[in-house]
């Protein structure tokens, strides 16, 4: 008996076999062992004899007599008098009179019917797709889940490429094969399954897998459970679209940038491709309209586009393409007045609003099937539209698309109209900067100059930079660059008005560090004029050069600003050193000068510290990289203008926080045989010498029109020179094509005037004469003594004695 025992204790099920009246006809050694008897004693005895209450039937008798239902845990008595509870099943015998009690202890039989109850709602889930493979990975067992998406249903014997694409199909067995192969369960994987068919429905599933093992620890298969979050998955995809668009777009202040931002978050997260067109005045940074009504006055133009199938069709519009007008009818005009509100349409429901078969096939994708538009409206104007379409992604767009599109659109509208405010202002700003700059290209006796000036990209304001070229008397010129402190309106405003004083103060011939001295003066005194919160912004860096072409020499000074270079005429370059004073402001310093000749033909070019900045950080490398530069393109024999514009267009390419400004300036000399000097000794009477040798230089000059007036300026300068100046009197001559230039040296700092002598008065009339007969006339000073010039001009017709008679009469009354 207690072997019996030990035999039910084991877990194994009996079986005892019942003839139509109870009786056991048949007994199991495992039944017999649950029972506590052998399995002779169990035969022939009816199996209520077995029962702890002989008069509670175990069994349900059915039509026929034979019974059909279970009755679940039952009290049996056992061989050794005492109760045992045993769970028995009935299972009818087809084609007999007999019925099977299978029966098993009955702690043993609840976690076998949860297991059993488990799977079977488990089967039943319709959220869920449950799935067993054998080893070989064909369907054993499903509850056919993937027929509720439009596909075929899943059936035992099936492989998953019945059902689903193979690609997506090679895919999941991959990963159930590892499964099965490791023993290492795979939890929630990600997995996107398409139909087989055409349609290419897809569907997006968190896939679980786990192996299936027998008693013995051996693979027999592969447990699978689908769960489709689709929903949640485009609802994720739809906050990730979000968040991206919030932060890439508005990034920028450049319309054309932010246009091409909105497309690229819309591509490929909600549509295979996008296409954003913007109003024409938008792009200028003009104002906008309230609407776009069909033949209105405004247009749009394509700014940016994005594909995820290829690159842009060559049949659609492409970017820079002005979008045709609609045909102006009663569904067109309807879309317009409603053009506020986001919609998605097929690819039948915008052909027949386009109507036009030409206008399709430019704006309609050829496997375009399902577009999403919005329009772009900020702050009540119409600024463009955005429009999104699927061609290869199967499903059309829903109306959470719509509203995550419109979404978008809106904040997206606002960045535009940032955008187009921004370039309104900076437009403004560099159209002010420039006109406040001179003309790019100048060519004069002294040299010609060739100007380049970027403003600022990125978002930046523009600064203060500027260059100039100041043609000063004696046929000289004046080089000057510059960089204001700060950026914006406030540096160009800044900007101009110091450009104006060094305009004035190089008329008044200021030798370079004295020019400077004067300009930290005013830049000093507008700071002191400045509000509170922008004093401290007001400043400048300055570079001025003054080159004179009769002796070739170049006199710089520099406030704080990075050194000039020279191009010789052979290509190899140099920076002329200088002991720069601190910039514009800072007050309290003096500016040294210093002093260089310059061959003829050779560049001079003069930078602000954008160029200097955006080549490197390290200024000293990235000076010696602009020299090198510099140097090569100048051996290429090109123009200044040609040069200019390659330097900066190298460093343009990226985006720059700084103004740059470049000034570059090919020096020449007046010829040796265009240039005459004399010295006379303190002597009323060499006037008459003078006189005489200024009459022989201008005929060998072929200049003998304007010996008359010239005879007249230079006697009364020499006159003048040797009655208050005293002692040795230099005299020189020179011309280029247009302009004579007579400079009279003495050793006096008196600065002569021009005034207007009375009738009586013997004197007081040569200025007066010199300022008529001449174009203009002025002095300047040296560290001794002081110059006074004169030029005329060697074009104009020759002054006659009645002429000259009229400016005497003048002069005396």
């Amino acid at each position: 008996m207690a072997d019996l025992s030990e035999r039910g204790a084991k877990g194994e099920a009996g079986v005892i076999l019942l003839d139509h009246a109870g009786v056991v006809r048949r007994c199991s050694g495992a039944a017999a062992g649950l029972l506590g008897y052998r399995v002779a004693e169990v035969c022939g005895l009816p199996i209520t004899g077995l029962l702890e209450d002989p008069a509670q039937p175990l069994l349900e008798a059915a039509e026929g007599g034979f019974p059909l239902t279970g009755r679940g845990p039952t009290l049996f008595r056992h061989g050794s008098g005492e109760l045992v509870e045993l769970a028995v099943a009935q299972v009818p015998l087809d084609g007999s009179s007999e019925v099977a009690l299978v029966m098993t202890p009955a702690s043993e039989a609840g976690p076998r019917e949860q297991s059993s109850s488990f799977l079977q709602a488990l089967l039943a889930q319709q959220q869920l797709g449950i799935v067993i493979f054998d080893a070989g990975l064909k369907v054993v067992r499903t509850n056919g889940t993937p027929g509720r998406y439009g596909w075929p249903p899943l059936h035992a014997g099936d492989h998953l490429a019945d059902v689903i694409s193979a690609a997506d199909a090679y895919e999941v067995e991959r990963r159930l094969r590892r499964v099965l192969e490791t023993g290492v369960a795979q939890v929630a994987g990600e997995q996107r399954m398409r139909a087989r068919d055409a349609s290419q429905r897809e569907r997006s599933f968190s896939l679980s897998a786990f192996r299936l093992e027998d008693g013995y620890a051996r693979p027999t298969g592969v447990a699978a459970i689908f769960i489709d979050n689709t929903e949640q998955q485009r609802a994720r995809r739809r906050t990730e679209v979000s968040h991206q668009a919030s932060d890439r777009i508005g990034a920028s202040l450049d319309v054309t940038r932010t246009a091409q931002d909105i497309a690229s978050v819309l591509v490929p997260a909600l549509g295979d491709m996008a296409a954003v067109e913007i109003v024409d005045s938008v792009l200028d940074g003009d104002e906008t309209p309230k609407g776009l009504l069909p033949g209105g006055p405004w247009s749009l133009r394509r700014a940016a586009v994005a594909s995820a199938v290829g690159p842009w069709p060559e049949e659609l519009i492409p970017v820079g393409g002005v979008i045709p007008n609609l045909p102006d009818t009663a569904d067109v005009r309807r879309a317009a007045l409603h053009s506020e509100k986001a919609f998605h349409a097929t690819r039948q429901e915008m052909a027949d609003l386009l109507e036009d078969p030409e206008l399709i096939r430019s704006m309609l994708p050829a496997r375009g099937h399902s577009a999403v538009i919005a329009p772009l409206f900020a702050r009540g104007h119409f600024l463009g539209v955005v429009g999104v379409w699927r061609t290869d992604r199967p499903e059309p767009f829903q109306q959470e698309d719509v509203d995550l599109l419109f979404d978008i659109a809106a904040r997206a509208a606002l960045s535009l109209d940032n955008a187009r405010r921004y370039t309104r202002e900076h437009r403004a700003a560099v159209a002010l900067q420039e006109r406040l700059l001179p003309r790019a290209v100048m060519r004069t006796t002294a040299a010609e100059s060739a100007g380049c000036y970027v403003p600022a990209s990125g978002g930046a304001d523009i600064s203060g930079d500027w260059f100039d070229v100041i043609p000063l008397p004696s046929l000289r010129v004046a080089f000057v660059v510059g960089d204001v402190t700060g950026h914006g309106l406030h540096a160009a405003a800044t900007m101009g008005r110091l450009r104006t004083a060094i305009h004035t103060l190089a008329d008044l011939e200021f030798p370079p560090g004295e020019l400077l001295g004067h300009l930290d003066d005013l830049v000093q005194q507008l700071a002191d004029e400045a509000d509170p919160h922008l004093k401290d912004s007001i400043g400048a860096t300055c570079l001025y050069a003054l080159y004179d072409p009769v002796t070739g020499t170049c006199s710089l000074a520099s406030a704080g600003h990075p050194p000039p270079a020279v191009i010789q005429p052979d290509g190899t370059g140099r920076l002329i050193a200088l002991s720069p004073g601190p910039p514009l402001g800072v007050g309290g310093m003096p500016f040294e000068e210093t002093t260089v000749e310059l061959e003829p033909g050779g560049t001079l070019a003069l930078y602000t510290d954008g160029l200097v900045h955006a080549r490197s950080d390290d200024i000293d490398r990235s000076i010696h990289g602009l020299l090198d530069r510099l140097s090569s393109l100048c051996r290429q024999d090109r123009t200044l203008q040609d040069i200019g514009h390659a330097v900066l267009a190298e460093l343009t390419e990226t985006p720059s926080r700084d103004d740059m400004a470049l000034l570059l300036a090919r020096t020449q000399r007046i010829p040796a045989s265009a240039i005459a000097d004399w010295t006379f000794p303190d002597d009323p009477a060499v006037v008459t010498d003078a006189r005489k040798a200024v009459t022989g230089q201008l005929g060998a000059w072929g200049l003998d029109h304007v010996a008359f007036t010239t005879e007249l300026i230079v006697s009364e300068l020499v006159t003048n020179a040797i009655r208050y100046g005293g002692g040795t009197v230099g005299l020189r001559l020179f011309h280029d094509d247009a302009t004579l230039v007579c400079e009279v040296t003495d050793s006096s700092n008196t600065q002569p005037r021009l005034r207007r002598a009375r009738v009586g008065d013997e004197g007081g009339r040569g200025l007066f004469l010199v300022a008529h007969l001449s174009k203009r006339w002025g002095s300047r000073y040296a560290q001794t003594g002081k110059t006074v010039w004169a030029e005329e001009s060697t074009t104009a017709l020759p002054v006659q004695e009645t002429a000259l008679a009229a400016v005497w009469d003048s002069a005396t009354l």
